[in-house]
């Protein structure tokens, strides 16, 4: 992460806290769940965090950063970049105070219970990218190891006793005695203690990642009640559209298509029917983040009529996929399994809406001869998603801002009497400027480079069937 110093130093405290006590089997939901989403070393540093934590309790000793440096062998920013996955995935909570000696840092590190495998697997988006990141047979052998056979129990008769069938009652003038004030006071926990017990991992999705005024504009009150839409209901709608890419008009549809007689939604029978919408509309299995296209509450140029070059871009980055993009680039060819594999990792790790990420496809390959270096990629991922970057303007106009930034550094340099030759690329009109960062091992003409960036934004232009 470029500028974490700001977020975090290694002379900062924290402490560890648990929302529950962690057990055998939430480790293997970990090892074989959840790392295949979050990576190893955001993996490592939960385990990390976790043995900080004595046997069966919820409170670790302050110790500060530095100490996690060394126990994880890696620098700063990386322990940063990871904690934001713990994050986004519901497995950590980060709580920050400023102390007044010094102006210091104290953070809480709460370390969320894992989801239990059923929840895992039936979840509607966490099932799915595990299922994209492992493959149809590893998935199937983690199911099968995450469940057991299921006893018939219908030709067994229950013999258990109750409570009043072993237990003898209270005399009545005891049961005067034992609940005195005093022994009221003996029952409660003194102020600034908390029971140990298990709360499960929620992650979060924001309410305006779906248009739910328009949802509800279009919805009949007749076929689906409002009360039908409860708030289980509504959190799978949104899980649902972002996994899928549904817009509200279509989710309309697919809401009245599985209410029922009795005016309910079956949360599993809604999910079922956004499955099948989806291999019905995009005939694919699965849904991929490089297939997505942006979100329409974030689109700038939804109902503007492009002026210049400049809008009529912008248009058309928030209305292609990545993927799409990448394909014209190449003038049609089927994009490198290694290329898609990046943006969907940076997609899904950096949370950038597919606008932004064509602007970062298009603004990286520009500069350096049509590839995607990935740390590079990476490296401006990252400071679009610190920075917030959620629409195709916003990009354009921050890829402007560094194009003016590195021009000035280029002429202090060459004013410097720098030997060095420093090479120029001709860019695209809305960077208005000319620079670069990589240096190619075979450098083309400026006439052909020219050339090809022409071609390229000429099939940018070209209209989408």
């Amino acid at each position: 992460m470029e500028y974490s110093w700001k977020e975090l130093i290694a002379v900062d405290r924290y402490i560890v806290h648990a929302n529950g006590v962690l057990s055998e089997l939430d480790r293997k939901v970990l090892t074989l769940l959840y790392q295949p989403l979050i990576g190893a070393q955001a993996y490592s540093l939960y385990m990390t965090l976790w043995s900080e934590l004595e046997q069966a309790r919820l409170w670790s000793e302050e110790t500060t950063h530095h100490s996690l440096m060394a126990i994880m062998q890696c620098s700063l920013p990386t322990i940063y970049a990871e904690r934001l996955k713990l994050e986004g995935i519901g497995l950590l909570n980060t709580y920050m105070k400023r102390t007044n000696e010094n102006d210091e840092r104290v953070f809480i590190y709460e370390l969320c219970l894992p989801l239990t495998p059923e929840q895992f697997f039936t979840d509607g988006v966490l099932n799915v990218f595990l299922y994209d990141r492992v493959g149809k047979t590893k998935f199937q052998k983690l199911k099968k190891f995450f469940s057991d056979r299921a006893i018939d129990r219908t030709s067994f008769i229950p013999v258990t006793r109750s409570f009043h069938d072993v237990f003898s009652s209270i005399q009545p003038e005891k049961m005067i005695h034992k609940l005195s004030d005093e022994a009221k006071q003996e029952v409660m926990l003194q102020d600034g203690q908390q029971y140990i017990g298990k709360e499960q991992a929620m992650y979060t999705m924001r309410d305006d990642i779906f248009d739910f005024d328009t949802f509800y504009a279009g919805l009949s009150h007749h076929l689906v009640p409002r009360r039908a839409i409860t708030e289980k209901v509504k959190d799978a709608i949104k899980k649902l559209a972002f996994l899928y890419g549904i817009d509200p008009l279509d989710m309309q549809k697919i809401v009245m298509s599985v209410i029922d007689p009795a005016e309910q939604i079956d949360i599993e029978a809604l999910r079922k029917a956004a499955q099948e919408w989806y291999q019905f509309e995009r005939g694919e299995a699965l849904p991929r983040l490089y297939d997505r296209v942006q979100p329409l509450e974030e689109r700038t140029m939804a109902h503007v009529e492009p002026k210049n070059e400049e809008e009529y871009l912008m248009k058309q980055l928030e209305t292609v996929s990545p993927r799409q993009l990448l394909m014209d680039f190449s003038g049609g060819v089927e994009p490198a399994l290694a290329d898609l594999q990046l943006i969907e990792e940076i997609m899904f790790k950096q949370k950038l809406p597919p606008g932004v990420m064509n602007v970062l496809i298009y603004y990286v390959m520009l500069r350096t001869d049509m590839k995607l270096p990935k740390k590079y990629v990476e490296k401006i991922a990252s400071s679009w998603a610190r920075k917030k970057v959620r629409t195709v303007k916003q990009a354009m106009e921050l890829a402007k801002k560094e194009a003016r930034e590195y021009e000035t550094f280029i002429k202090e340099k060459e004013k410097k009497g720098s030997k060095k030759p420093i090479r120029t690329e001709l860019l695209p009109d809305w960077l208005q400027t000319d620079y670069s960062q990589f240096e190619r091992k075979q450098v083309k003409s400026e006439e052909e480079l020219e050339q090809k960036r022409r071609e390229l934004e000429e099939r940018l232009k070209k209209p989408k069937s």
